[in-house]
């Protein structure tokens, strides 16, 4: 045991080949980056897993991680975020987080429990479609790049989506959670 979560053992991470430790949700990880690269055909080039990203509020500040980031050429067009219940919960603080990623807002996110996804329009918030099958290919990613803006997100914004981020993500988060690095 590990806090609270069960270490079954070390696993090999499909994308990057790296030594993980064996949990109920890095296996559901695994499946999402097996769907990703075998059923969707994204390459491992396209996909990077457990991106950190800063959250903060005020004086304070956490290290969160994104669990799939995926590229489309030059541009980061899809944020995956993985957390086991209800996916409705997810969704604000993955569009949080879809806002801080880089200077825009990234087109597609997708929250997943690993039985089932929501695939959110990015800048509206509004659900597009549900299902692990709904989430982009690299053809249909690049038909929502096509149709989106990327203009810069302003700093008040990027300040108050760091606040969201971090009240949902850390506040009352568990403190052995590993996804989570308190700073």
């Amino acid at each position: 045991m590990d806090g609270h979560h069960l270490v079954l053992g070390e696993l090999i991470d499909y994308i990057t080949g790296e030594t993980l430790k064996d949990t109920h949700d890095e296996r559901y990880r695994q499946k999402l980056a097996r769907l990703l690269m075998d059923e969707k055909g994204y390459s491992k080039s396209e996909i990077t897993p457990r991106v950190g990203l800063l959250a903060r509020a005020g004086e304070k500040c956490a290290m969160i991680s994104i669990d799939f980031q995926v590229s489309h050429g030059d541009r980061i067009g899809m944020i995956i975020r993985y957390g086991p219940g209800s996916l409705v919960t997810r969704r604000r603080p993955a569009l949080s987080a879809s806002r801080l990623v880089v200077s825009y807002q990234v087109p597609v996110v997708v929250v997943t429990n690993g039985e089932s996804a929501e695939i959110l329009h990015g800048a509206s918030g509004h659900v597009e479609a549900t299902g692990l099958d709904a989430i982009p290919s690299p053809w249909e990613l690049a038909r929502w790049i096509r149709s989106v803006s990327f203009a810069p997100i302003s700093k008040h914004r990027v300040e108050m989506e760091s606040r969201i981020l971090y009240a949902y993500d850390v506040d009352d988060s568990c403190p052995c959670d590993d996804t989570i690095c308190r700073l």
